[in-house]
């Protein structure tokens, strides 16, 4: 009989020791369901990791789209700068000729020098006037020119090089973006807010009647697609944002008014995207990698993205001012020793490098028989010629 009873009801019948209860059997422990989530859990970790990885190399294949190298030697080890996680600086230069895959094509009628300090977290952007008179290094035969020609006589490695001797601040990165594609990127992020810094009314191109009006102090804009029935709107697309930033003649400012609005959008986009998040984004990182030029590649990219993005949200918004000179017929512009000296000064404390004089008067040397010319500019500013 003993032996037909279950092991539960054996256990039951048993003497109890010393009076005590008999224990309750212990519950089964549920191993499968635990094996189950494990497993599920596990799953997931790798289909994630897979995911992750195709858009790290979606990213990476579009970062290497745009890598084109400066063919110069740096003023210093850029990699080991990022390493240290030490201020680096970038050249923007901006052009509107089209596609970028042609090799000096256009002149960079958009200059602007930005630093990136990610201990003091701050973004210093520095607009470059395109009409200053230079000697281009590796071309100084050709003087005087803009400093805009840079690009299309000696490419990227003459501009860098000339701006780099004018300033006497090293240039760590450079990026050639064609401005017509930042509409493509400015909608990419939804668009931007920019508070005017002048009244104006714009329209965008003469064939069509499309027209803007901007308010001085803010936000708010009008549209009207046929130039009559206008729209408030407060956030700007790409079309609008190019037209906010193109508009000149009717500046009171001039060149150095388009400088202001421009970067005034340049800052508002980099808010918008300056973050791991959007950097690493597989969708925004191809449709920049059809409008910019950079020599940064892609573990640059990487190590910008985790440890400097902190620093774009304090922006400081600077320009060189340079003085009016007509020579031959052709306007240029002519920057004292002193106000060159302040944008030194300023550039390489963003980038916490100690203080220094400022650079060459013309970036590259003037040649001997054309030393008169550069006299002759120089009096505008009650300058002489330094010993070439």
């Amino acid at each position: 009989m003993e032996n037909n009873m279950s092991r539960a009801a054996r256990r039951q019948s048993a003497p109890v020791p010393n009076g005590q209860p008999p224990r309750p059997p212990r519950p089964r422990k549920r191993r499968k369901k635990w094996r189950w989530l494990a497993a599920i859990l596990l799953l997931l970790v790798i289909v994630g990791g897979v995911m992750m990885s195709m858009v790290l190399s979606n990213v990476k294949t579009s970062v290497d789209k745009m890598y084109r190298s400066a063919k110069v030697t740096k003023a210093r080890d850029v990699q080991e700068v990022l390493k240290k996680g030490d201020p680096f600086s970038i050249l923007v230069l901006g052009t509107d000729t089209g596609a970028l895959d042609r090799d000096r094509t256009g002149l960079t009628d958009s200059m602007m020098l930005i630093t990136v300090n990610p201990k003091k977290k701050t973004t210093t952007m520095m607009s470059i006037p395109r009409d200053i008179m230079v000697a281009i290094v590796g071309h100084e035969n050709t003087f005087p020119q803009k400093l805009n020609a840079a690009f299309p006589i000696g490419g990227v490695s003459s501009t860098i090089l000339t701006l780099q001797n004018y300033l006497n601040v090293p240039i760590d990165f450079y990026a050639l973006v064609n401005m017509g594609g930042l509409e493509k990127l400015i909608n990419q992020v939804g668009g931007v807010e920019v508070v005017s810094p002048l009244t104006f009314t714009y329209q965008p191109d003469n064939d069509k009647p499309d027209v803007y009006k901007f308010y001085k102090g803010k936000e708010k804009f009008e549209y009207a697609a046929d130039g009559k029935n206008f729209k408030t709107y407060t956030t700007m697309n790409g079309y609008a944002a190019l037209s906010f930033s193109r508009m000149r003649y009717d500046d009171p400012q001039g060149d150095y008014g388009r400088q202001l609005r421009q970067r005034l959008v340049l800052k508002a986009l980099l808010k918008k995207s300056a973050s791991a998040k959007t950097l690493l984004n597989a969708k925004f990182m191809s449709s920049i990698s059809k409008n910019v030029q950079t020599d940064m590649k892609f573990n640059n990219l990487t190590t910008v993205a985790l440890k400097y993005m902190s620093a774009t949200k304090n922006q400081t918004s600077e320009h060189i001012q340079g003085v009016g000179d007509m020579y031959n017929g052709v306007s240029y512009q002519m920057v004292t020793e002193t106000e060159k000296q302040r944008a030194t000064t300023l550039l390489r404390k963003s980038l916490d490098l100690k203080a220094k004089n400022t650079g060459t008067q013309f970036g590259g040397s003037v040649p001997a028989l054309y030393a008169y010319i550069a006299e002759y500019n120089l009096n505008m500013i009650n300058e002489t010629l330094d010993p070439q």
